[in-house]
C-alpha cells in the first residue's frame, strides 16, 4: 500500500495553520519540561476555556449536563478534563490518554557532596535512557522543595535568559582507551552521572579559620538558601529534575521538523490537550475525555499513573454529578468507552534501517499513526486492538481527510515496547495506541515532523467528534 506524504497535499491556507501550530507546541515543550509543569499548564488552559475544576463542581453539588466542562488533578502531576456530550454517560465517551512524563536524571534525596574541589549532585536516571547520551550536555534543573513549614519551593534553572547550567562530565579521548572497549551500556555507569554545580568558594576569614571543611560544598549551600531560602535537609523532600538545557527549535533548512526534549511523550499530550480544548464550543454528541498521566515511563504505576484508580474514580464522580450515579452504570460507561492511547511510534530513520521492516514502518511526514498492537516479539505485554474497532478508526480519519499511516514498532525479534494501552483495555473499552512519529526516540533531543504533528491534533479532533 501505497505511503502518502502529508506534505503533498498542503495549500498555503494550511501551511500557516500547521506553523502556527508548531510554534505553540515548541513554545509548550520548552516551557514544560516536568510533568508537574505539564499539569499546571493544562490546567491553565482548561480554565481558560472554560472548565472548571471537579471538586469545585462537587462541593457546590453543581449539576453537570451537555457542554458542562470539568478537569480534575491527582497530586499536581495527572490531569483529566472531560466535556460532556448529549448522550448520557452509560453509552460510552471518546477518549485520548497520553502521558506526560519523559527520560531524565532525577536528583537523589541526599545529593550534595564535595569531591576534587567541585559540588556535585548524585542522580537516578528515570525511564529507558542510553546514559552515554547525557554526558558533556547543557543541563538545567526543574522541580520542587517541599519544606517542613508547608511551603513548597519551584525550582527552574537552566533556561532563563542569564542562567547557569549544569553538565555531567565525559572522559576525554585521550585517556579513555579502556572506556572506549565497554559495552554502549557499560561506557557510562548510573552511578557515574553526576551532576556538576560548582568549584568555586570563598576564603574563609581569619576568625573562621583557614581550613574550613568542604569550602565549594558550603558556597553551594549558600547561594541555595539565598536564592530559594533552602536548606540541605530539604533536599529529603524535595523532587528536583535534570534535563536538557535550551529551547526546542525547528530542524532542517526547510523547517520542517523539530528538534527538542521531552517530545516522547508531549507531542501526544500537547496535541491531545489542544484537541479537547478545540471541543469547547462545540455540541457533541459523545462525551470527549483528555486525560494526561505521570509515570508511564517506569510502569504506569503510583498514585499518578494510569495504574492508579484516578481515571475511574474521576469518571464515576463526573457520572455522579451527571445524575448517573452507581457502579453497575460506571461499569456500564467504561466498558462502551473508546480510546486512543496516544503515544508516540518509531521512525524509520535511515541510518539505522536495518531494525524496521519497511511496509509495517512509520516515517516522518506520512502522518498520524496507528499501532494495532505493540509488544515485544510474540506481542508480549500488548494491547492487541480488534478489527472492528480499526475500521471504525479507518472510516473516521478517511471522513474527515486526515493523512494517517499504520505501523508496528521495528523488526519482529528487534526489540519492542509499550504503552498505558493495555490498562484502560481491562475495562473492555476499545482501545488502540495512536500517535507521531519521532526520531532518536528516549535521547536528550528528539526530532518529529511538524506535519504529523499538525495531522495528530486533526485526527485527535476527528476523533473525539465521532
Amino acid at each position: 500500500m501505497e505511503r502518502r506524504s502529508a506534505w503533498k497535499r498542503y495549500g498555503e491556507e494550511e501551511l500557516a495553520a500547521l506553523n502556527d501550530l508548531a510554534e505553540e507546541y515548541k513554545a509548550f515543550i520548552t516551557a514544560n519540561k516536568t510533568e508537574r509543569e505539564c499539569c499546571a499548564a493544562a490546567v491553565e488552559a482548561a480554565q481558560a476555556a472554560g472548565y472548571v475544576a471537579l471538586d469545585e463542581a462537587i462541593a457546590q453539588g453543581q449539576r453537570l449536563e451537555a457542554g458542562s466542562k470539568v478537569y480534575a488533578t491527582a497530586h499536581g502531576k495527572a490531569v483529566m478534563l472531560m466535556q460532556l456530550g448529549a448522550a448520557k454517560l452509560e453509552e460510552g465517551a471518546n477518549i485520548l490518554g497520553a502521558h506526560i512524563d519523559s527520560p531524565r536524571l532525577d536528583v537523589k534525596q541526599n545529593p550534595l557532596y564535595e569531591k576534587d574541589g567541585f559540588t556535585l549532585l548524585d542522580t537516578h536516571y528515570y525511564g529507558g535512557i542510553k546514559k552515554y547520551q547525557w554526558v558533556a550536555l547543557p543541563l538545567g534543573l526543574r522541580g520542587v522543595v517541599a519544606k517542613t513549614d508547608g511551603t513548597v519551593v519551584k525550582v527552574n534553572i537552566g533556561d532563563h535568559p542569564g542562567d547557569p547550567v549544569f553538565c555531567v562530565t565525559d572522559l576525554l579521548p585521550h585517556l579513555g582507551a579502556k572506556q572506549m572497549e565497554k559495552k554502549g551500556s557499560e561506557v557510562v555507569e548510573g552511578e557515574d552521572l553526576d551532576v556538576l554545580i560548582g568549584n568555586r568558594f570563598i576564603p574563609a576569614k581569619e576568625d573562621e579559620g583557614a581550613d574550613e571543611k568542604d569550602p565549594v560544598r558550603k558556597l553551594t549551600l549558600d547561594l541555595l538558601a539565598q536564592s530559594y531560602g533552602i536548606q540541605e535537609e530539604d533536599f529529603l523532600s524535595a523532587e528536583l529534575e535534570v534535563v536538557p538545557a535550551g529551547p526546542a527549535r525547528d530542524l532542517g533548512l526547510d523547517r520542517s521538523m523539530v528538534i527538542g526534549y521531552g517530545q516522547d511523550d508531549r507531542v501526544c499530550a500537547f496535541t491531545s490537550l489542544m484537541a479537547q480544548l478545540a471541543m469547547a464550543e462545540r455540541s457533541l454528541q459523545k462525551t470527549a475525555v483528555c486525560i494526561l498521566v505521570d509515570k508511564e515511563e517506569i510502569g504506569s504505576v503510583g498514585a499518578t499513573g494510569m495504574e492508579s484508580d484516578f481515571f475511574e474514580h474521576t469518571f464515576a464522580e463526573v457520572m455522579a454529578l451527571a445524575g448517573e450515579p452507581g457502579e453497575l452504570a460506571l461499569r456500564r460507561a467504561l466498558k462502551r468507552c473508546r480510546m486512543l492511547s496516544s503515544d508516540v511510534s518509531a521512525g524509520v530513520d535511515p541510518a539505522y534501517e536495518s531494525v524496521f521492516e519497511s511496509k509495517n514502518s512509520a516515517y516522518l511526514g506520512c502522518g498520524l499513526v496507528f499501532n494495532k498492537y505493540t509488544g515485544a516479539r510474540g506481542k508480549s505485554g500488548s494491547n492487541d486492538a480488534r478489527a472492528e474497532y480499526m475500521a471504525h478508526i479507518r472510516r473516521v480519519m478517511d471522513e474527515t481527510g486526515v493523512t494517517f499511516q499504520t505501523a508496528e514498532l521495528g523488526r519482529v525479534d528487534a526489540g519492542g515496547g509499550g504503552t498505558i494501552a493495555y490498562i484502560p483495555a481491562r475495562y473492555g473499552m476499545d482501545v488502540i495506541d495512536s500517535g507521531v512519529p519521532v526520531l532518536s526516540m528516549h535521547s536528550p533531543w528528539e526530532v518529529t515532523s511538524k506535519a504529523d504533528i499538525y495531522e495528530a491534533k486533526r485526527g485527535y479532533e476527528a476523533f473525539l467528534q465521532a
